[in-house]
Formats: C-alpha cells, sequence, structure tokens
C-alpha cells in the first residue's frame, strides 16, 4: 500500500512537472510573439507615415451611399526600408484590419517564415512573395505568403474572408511599392489543399486561369470586382484548418 501511495505521488508530480513545464514553454512563446509585434511596431514608426484622408474610389456598378467614404493612405519610406533590409519588395496595406507589413523575398521559402524583416529569428516570420516571382510586381500572378497567427498579426485576418460580411467591410487593399502604389479589389477567397496547389502549380503565371476557374467556383463570398485577361493577379496564402494541410487563398486584381 505504501509502494502504491508513493507512485501515485509520483505520478502527479510529474504531471505538476509536465503542466509547469507546458505553462513556462506558453510565456515563452508569447514573450516571442511580442518581441516580433514590438519588432513590427518599430519599423512601422521608421518608414510609415499617414497621408489626409482621400475619397475612396468605387467601382461605379457599386452604391455607396449618400456620403463619400475616405480612407488614410500611406506614404513609404523605401529608401529606409532598403536600407534596414534590401529584401523588401513592397509595403501591404488593408485599412482596418491588422494587415500593415512589409513584403520580403528570399531565395526560398523557409527563411521568411521564421525572420522579421530585420533579420532577427522569430515566430511571427514576415510576409514574403513566392520567390518564382518578379520582385516589382510585373508578372501576371505574384504569390504572398504569411503565418496564420491567432493574434491577428500576419496574415491571422486573412481567413477572415471566409465571411461575406468581411469582405464587405474590407473590399480593398493597398500595396506601395518603389516603383508604383496600387489598390488591390479583392476578387476570390477560397480554400484548398497545399498538395493540390503545388500539383496544379497554380504559384505560376501560366496557371493563373486555372487558378481563377477553381477559386471562381470555390469562393467564400461574392466580389464587385470584375477581372479582365491580362489584368496582373495577386494572390495571398496562409495556413486554414478545415483539414489537414489547408490553404486559405485571398486573390485580388491590381489597379
Amino acid at each position: 500500500m505504501k509502494k502504491r501511495k508513493i507512485i501515485n505521488v509520483l505520478v502527479l508530480l510529474a504531471a505538476v512537472g509536465m503542466m509547469f513545464y507546458a505553462e513556462l514553454q506558453l510565456i515563452k512563446l508569447e514573450q516571442v510573439y511580442q518581441r516580433g509585434h514590438a519588432a513590427y511596431n518599430t519599423l512601422s514608426e521608421q518608414v510609415k507615415s499617414l497621408s489626409a484622408g482621400v475619397p475612396i474610389h468605387m467601382p461605379q456598378e457599386v452604391t455607396i451611399g449618400e456620403q463619400q467614404d475616405y480612407i488614410t493612405l500611406l506614404q513609404i519610406d523605401f529608401e529606409t526600408l532598403i536600407t534596414i533590409n534590401e529584401d523588401t519588395v513592397a509595403w501591404l496595406y488593408c485599412p482596418g484590419t491588422e494587415i500593415d507589413y512589409p513584403i520580403m523575398k528570399a531565395d526560398d521559402y523557409n527563411y521568411y517564415l521564421h525572420h522579421l524583416p530585420g533579420g532577427t529569428q522569430n515566430a511571427n516570420g514576415s510576409l514574403f512573395i513566392d520567390y518564382n516571382c518578379a520582385p516589382d510586381f510585373s508578372d501576371l500572378l505574384t504569390v504572398i505568403y504569411g503565418h496564420n497567427m491567432k493574434s491577428k498579426m500576419m496574415f491571422g485576418s486573412l481567413v477572415e474572408y471566409k465571411s461575406q460580411r468581411y469582405y464587405d467591410e474590407h473590399p480593398y487593399m493597398y500595396l506601395y511599392t518603389q516603383q508604383e502604389n496600387y489598390r488591390i479589389e479583392i476578387l476570390y477567397g477560397c480554400v484548398i489543399d497545399a498538395g493540390q496547389w503545388r500539383d496544379r502549380a497554380f504559384m505560376y503565371a501560366e496557371n493563373v486561369d486555372a487558378l481563377l476557374a477553381y477559386a471562381a467556383h470555390n469562393t467564400t463570398f461574392e466580389s464587385s470586382a470584375i477581372y479582365a485577361g491580362g489584368d496582373k493577379v495577386i494572390a495571398m496564402s496562409t495556413c486554414s484548418y478545415e483539414f489537414d494541410d489547408a490553404r486559405y487563398v485571398v486573390i485580388g486584381i491590381l489597379r
């Protein structure tokens, strides 16, 4: 009986120790995320300023009511951004959401999954374009990747486009580059298996029509945007959790 009590006490102590260790790891991970968040805030203060509110140019077929909507656009200091990291190719901004970040480019799919724009290793990672894509967004298709964070950082809010209401509230994003500034008209959002994405080579511009056909058939919202052949397309991809290896991809048109 005494031996059994000792075993029970040891099992209990082991369970408590595991719980303590798990809690400690969560605290450490949260600290990592907070450091990443602070680094992005510092970067924004260095390179970003706000312009005065300007009217949103809505498509003619969309009714916006009696009052003109206004939006605050950004001024990005690309000279400073490039000095910090020459891998920087753009800045992506979605008003009223957490998406307000630089976009990077590396020679692989892995580096910016785990590194901030300043080069520090961090679980938040960075937004980055597919290394097959032109850094000046001149291709017919540019793919941007980012983590789906519970904090809504990075592309954590991208999955909100699964709701029609969210699309109605955020039909546009804005892309700033050294060469041009663009409005992204959001066109489709769809869930896709990562294996299917790779097998059908949707990351390549020559398959953009097949990607758009898939997205149109599986879109999670109805959009007022209209695609014309030859329009430049942006595909933003992040993890989703409907099934193993699911991805949620939001597609827009560059204007």
